[in-house]
């Protein structure tokens, strides 16, 4: 698919498949991959190898998960692939993991603080 043309002013896209992943600096085992930023929030891919647990944190805005892969478990409840997960500001996450790995899409608020809680 051709996709040369310049995109409008306050539009950005990145080609994900080409991007490496990262290591998170918040948990062993978990990678992603930064999508982009705009308005306080941002995108990511993110995957959790099995056994990968991410620290427990409140949630400064709203955050959004799209289970893409694999199953993650999040404060008790299984998400398999084609899960979606909506955390309003406030929540408590208090130990995110996934036992088998996987991959899902995150949005959320740039101002978080992923401290123990």
């Amino acid at each position: 698919m051709a996709n040369d043309l310049p995109l409008a002013p306050g539009f950005s896209c990145i080609d994900s498949a080409s991007m490496a992943w990262v290591p998170s600096r918040y948990a062993h085992g978990v990678e992603v991959k930064n999508l982009g930023k705009a308005d306080g929030r941002a995108m990511q891919l993110v995957r959790f190898a099995a056994g990968a647990t991410f620290p427990g944190h409140r949630h400064t805005g709203p955050e959004f998960i799209y289970v893409l892969e694999g199953e993650a478990v999040q404060n008790g409840r299984r998400l398999a692939a084609g899960y979606a997960g909506v955390a309003g500001r406030g929540t408590v996450d208090a130990e995110f993991h996934s036992d088998t790995g996987c991959v899902f899409l995150l949005v959320y608020d740039l101002d978080q603080v992923f401290d123990k809680t």
